[in-house]
């Protein structure tokens, strides 16, 4: 399958406009042979949780995009929507990973490690489940930023999981941590990993993009100009991981 991760800016809260670009280079990557698209965290808003509008209800305005894109393409996409669940007291919405088929089915993952340090667990609910997706046969394990940093978290679903998604706004000044720990997430978990990450400003931050696609084995596939806007792509399949996995039998030695 032929992946690509959309490094793109964002438009300070202002989804419609975010819609209208991002519709663009999401028809490029499906011109160029994408199958799976993926964008940056909170990709209709920036990381805004502080602002009266950055929540929404469950499939609203940012998950319609994506269904929209998903169903127009014939493709599958994914990024972040920051979604009020109707199954909890809690109104802090969710920093939801929705990922969506070519048919327009809905997958969802609630960040379960909001960015303390950056107070999103003031504005925003943490989720508590793992979410694994099969993706026309690969299987795709969706995690978001901040997630990256807890390798425990990526072990566990290892064994199931053929590539992972993650969505990030990482800034520009932790870069060398963002580029380090998705590289050893890949070596360590013998998998593809897909970072995405913005580029530009928000808030008072600086984001650098440096995403990239890294195989099984840690090797890059692909990677994004720092600071400019462009797309990722790469072929995975799963034939590759489990000739990576049966040559080095490195998970089966792991303690619980």
């Amino acid at each position: 399958m032929k992946i690509a991760a959309i490094q793109h800016d964002i438009a300070w809260c202002d989804r419609q406009a975010n819609f209208n670009h991002l519709a663009v280079l999401i028809a490029q990557a499906k011109l160029n042979g994408a199958k799976l698209v993926l964008l940056a965290e909170t990709f209709s808003t920036g990381f805004s949780v502080q602002e009266e509008d950055f929540a929404e209800p469950q499939g609203g305005p940012s998950c319609a995009f994506l269904v929209s894109m998903a169903m127009e393409h014939g493709i599958w996409i994914g990024g972040t929507c920051p979604e009020i669940a109707g199954d909890s007291d809690d109104a802090r919405p969710a920093n939801t990973f929705v990922l969506v088929s070519p048919q327009g089915e809905e997958h969802r993952y609630r960040k379960i490690h909001p960015f303390t340090y950056g107070g999103e667990d003031r504005f925003i609910r943490s989720g508590s489940d793992f979410v694994t997706v099969d993706v026309e046969g690969l299987r795709v394990t969706l995690f978001v930023c901040y997630d990256l940093r807890f390798a425990d978290e990526f072990w566990k679903l290892a064994e199931d999981t053929d590539v992972y998604l993650v969505p990030a706004n990482w800034p520009e000044a932790r870069r060398t941590h963002w580029l380090t720990l998705l590289e050893a997430r890949a070596i360590e978990n013998q998998a593809y990993v897909v970072g995405c990450n913005r580029v530009g400003t928000g808030g008072s931050l600086v984001y650098g993009g440096d995403s990239r696609i890294f195989d099984p084995l840690g090797e890059t596939l692909a990677e994004g100009k720092s600071g400019e806007e462009c797309i990722l792509y790469a072929e995975i399949t799963r034939n590759r991981v489990q000739e990576v996995r049966d040559k080095f039998r490195f998970l089966q030695d792991r303690r619980s």
